[in-house]
């Protein structure tokens, strides 16, 4: 019995240690079962993230790289030099240092870490492209390699801008040796990611749905409908099913599950388009929430698709 007890005040201690550290950083607090499962490091992590993203992008103190990022710092957008140099040409440009401010602003939707990664989503509006008189929800992401105490490496989903020159640069990290320690719940949160992401989209298996996604199912791509039922009409009509097997058609490059967050990074091809000879790599993401047994909750880096060209 005070075994149990005192395993009973030690997670209640952890909770309470999470909502004072998700209040300090300016994030909103999610249920409890929703929560991330960050140990000290990690939080820290995720605090040292955020500082610089607030002082050197947001406030465009670039001046102040050398503070967070490596010099070798490796940048996989397309559109931005690699190295902390090119890094600090390229945000200087944007405009004159402002005053840094207490707060990031927009804050992010969700942030956590795990290991030496952190994780932020973050949700943006853009406008309607059925009526621009109106705007719609999307997310973007930002996944940052910690090293040395300093940000060695960045992912996020870019597409090549048009008649600029190529930045990004060439894997740094191994995807292959990226390894985390998991809690038993994480695990399982993990399985019943499977299940959405590989045998439902990969493999076509929406009659799993009932197994793996909550009725109340929450969807954040814009395309597609939210509830359960809504998702299995939809990809229903566009997934043929195809025998099972165990490995991923698609295999994310990075999974991390931090808690009830299970997030996946894929790494595609894309066409340059202003050369349809060359191609260069894109990494999206998917990530979900996964509480009581089944996925309650889906992101993804999705716009809302303009409307299909008239028939003539």
């Amino acid at each position: 019995m005070l075994s149990r007890m005192t395993r009973l005040i030690q997670a209640g201690l952890k909770t309470r240690l999470y909502v004072l550290v998700a209040v300090a950083l300016g994030l909103s607090v999610p249920p409890a079962a929703a929560q991330s499962n960050m140990n000290a490091r990690e939080q820290a992590n995720v605090k040292f993230v955020l500082d610089w993203w607030r002082e050197v992008i947001q406030s465009r103190h670039v001046e102040l790289a050398p503070k967070y990022q490596a010099e070798n710092y490796i940048q996989h957008n397309i559109n931005i030099p690699t190295g902390r140099a090119g890094f600090q040409k390229f945000f200087g440009s944007r405009g004159e240092p402002i005053a840094i401010a207490p707060e990031l602003n927009p804050k992010p939707a969700i942030a956590f870490g795990k290991g030496d990664y952190v994780v932020v989503i973050w949700e943006r509006e853009g406008k309607d492209p059925v009526d621009s008189a109106k705007t719609y929800k999307y997310n973007t992401y930002d996944l940052l390699r910690l090293q040395n105490g300093k940000v060695q490496e960045h992912w996020d989903w870019a597409q090549k801008q048009p008649k600029i020159p190529y930045g990004g640069a060439p894997d740094g990290v191994d995807y292959n040796t990226i390894t985390f320690t998991l809690s038993p719940q994480e695990q399982k949160n993990l399985e019943i990611a499977t299940i959405e992401f590989k045998d439902i989209l990969q493999y076509g298996h929406t009659e799993l749905a009932d197994k793996a996604m909550a009725p109340t199912y929450i969807q954040h791509n814009p395309n597609v409908p939210t509830g359960r039922a809504a998702f299995v009409e939809f990809f229903s009509r566009i997934r043929k099913p195809e025998p099972i097997k165990a490995e991923w058609k698609d295999k994310p490059a990075i999974t991390i599950v931090s808690g009830s967050y299970v997030f996946m990074m894929f790494k595609r091809t894309l066409m340059d388009p202003d050369d349809s000879s060359k191609t260069y790599p894109a990494f999206w993401f998917d990530m979900v929430r996964v509480d009581s047994g089944l996925v309650q909750e889906h992101w993804d880096a999705a716009v809302k698709n303009p409307p299909a060209p008239a028939r003539k």
